[in-house]
């Protein structure tokens, strides 16, 4: 071990040994250093923190903060969107409903490949799916009649138009004055479906990927495998891995991990790509076991057997453990890249965006808060002006229900007052009647008083004439 110190007191002291010297050099070295932070200013000295690892001597909670995120990301929800991309009749609902587990597509909304418009034309649906308390708004996006034209020249465009669109809206509810309120409807991953031919692929699906790889995630499938012996199967994934080379087409490329389990798994389903699946919502029993798959005369093939497809494969990768990298990617590298390139066309172009296909003036981030401020302004002025509107129209309503009720209390109570009056007249006519039987009854008994008075005095004087007598 050598050591190449040197200094002015080195050659002063001839007499002392070299280790003797090397502790003094570094000795002097020590003391320059301590002169050098004296002469330092107090506040530049109370910058210089250094982190120490402390060791907490009791629970203090800042540990529990995973589980208030967990408990904020499960309330407010998750967003994913998925576009599908292939040929008619490759199987491209059956394997969203098997990925899934649900009818996205079902009889009232069948698959792109069932409908009768065979034009190009991108089309989106959206459900609410629940699993465990964790709620997953689920955007399949699909593009019926993509390759089924004579002419396929541009039928990559409407899709690079919706891709562009959905990253335009992210971009403009950003540079919002509320940004509360932000969806994310970008494309984060594309399941682009090859056709299980054998022979590598179309021009079609390479002009296809080289258009989109640098706008979204892009993940290449050989659809209905079943149709391909196991030889097969690898000879075409090897035909098409060459292919994706050579046109330097960038897949979705899996993160780096210090975990070994991670590693190995990114190292297997890297080894699989392409992935070569099959769909089919089919219950089939097998050996006293149901399973999904397809019925052949020479046997099954099974949906979630690693041996006979990569279904599985692709599930857990693109539910289970890459959803979240999957929308990073989307977010930090195709939404940025995006972004760059609007902001340089805003800066560069002299205000002219040349990636829009209607020339329209892109204007600057100011510019267009500005005009949102405006037009959210004037929302809210339309919006006051509806609801005076619809106060006073609630207000005459009331009012006229009153008006309605109140007449209706006159004519109900102007009828019970002719009622009582009409019981008031009849009570006095019996009441007129009883005071005329009671009159005649009292003249009658009256006259019966006289009689019997009569009749007395009648028999008193008889009496008296028969004693005189």
């Amino acid at each position: 071990m050598e050591c190449c110190i040197s200094g002015p007191g080195l050659h002063n002291h001839p007499d002392l040994n070299p280790i003797e010297i090397v502790w003094d050099e570094l000795d002097r070295r020590v003391k320059e250093k301590h002169d050098c932070w004296k002469s330092i200013p107090g506040e530049a000295v109370t910058r210089c923190v250094f982190f120490q690892q402390r060791n907490l001597e009791g629970y203090v909670g800042f540990a529990n903060l995973p589980n208030q995120v967990y408990r904020k990301s499960v309330k407010r929800g998750f967003e994913f969107t998925l576009m599908v991309v292939g040929e008619s009749g490759l199987g491209k609902s059956t394997l969203i409903n098997s990925l899934f587990l649900t009818d996205l597509y079902s009889k009232d909304y069948p698959g792109p490949s069932l409908r009768i418009k065979k034009t190009v034309q991108v089309e989106q649906s959206k459900v609410l799916v629940k699993e465990g308390g964790v709620q997953l708004t689920l955007t399949i996006v699909d593009t019926p009649g993509f390759g089924d034209a004579v002419d396929n020249s541009n039928c990559w465009q409407p899709v690079i138009n919706y891709i562009d669109s959905k990253c335009e809206d992210f971009l403009n509810a950003e540079s919002r004055v509320n940004r509360r309120l932000m969806p994310d409807n970008r494309v984060h991953c594309c399941l682009y479906f090859i056709a299980p031919s054998g022979h590598g692929l179309k021009p079609l699906d390479i002009e296809f990927m080289k258009r989109l790889h640098d706008k979204v995630n892009v993940i290449p499938l050989i659809a209905k495998a079943d149709t391909l012996t196991p030889e097969e199967c690898q000879l075409f994934k090897k035909q098409i891995m060459k292919e994706i080379q050579e046109h330097k087409i960038q897949i979705y490329e899996f993160p780096d991990t210090e975990d070994d389990e991670d590693s190995k798994l990114i190292r297997k389903i890297k080894e699989r790509m392409p992935l070569a699946v099959v769909g089919s919502n089919v219950v089939i029993e097998v050996n006293g076991k149901k399973v999904r798959g397809r019925q052949y005369p020479w046997g099954v093939a099974e949906v979630e057997n690693g041996e006979h497809c990569d279904f599985t494969v692709l599930r857990n990768m693109l539910i289970r453990t890459h959803m979240q990298d999957l929308k990073d990617v989307t977010n930090n590298v195709h939404y940025e890249n995006y972004r760059s390139r609007k902001l340089a066309a805003v800066t560069c172009n002299g205000g002219v965006d040349t990636s829009k296909t209607k020339n329209q003036m892109t204007r600057s981030p100011l510019a267009q808060m500005e005009e949102e401020r405006r037009e959210h302004v004037m929302k809210m002025k339309k919006m006051e002006t509806e609801m005076e509107q619809v106060f006073e129209m609630k207000v005459k309503e009331k009012k006229q229900k009153l008006k309605d009720s109140e007449a209706e209390l006159e004519r109900r109570h102007e009828q019970m007052k002719k009622n009582l009056e009409a019981q008031y007249k009849e009570l006095e006519e019996k009441k007129r009647h009883h005071e005329e039987e009671k009159s005649n009854w009292e003249a009658q008994q009256r006259i019966l008083e006289q009689q019997k008075l009569d009749a007395s005095k009648t028999m008193e004087k008889n009496k008296k004439k028969g004693k005189i007598f």
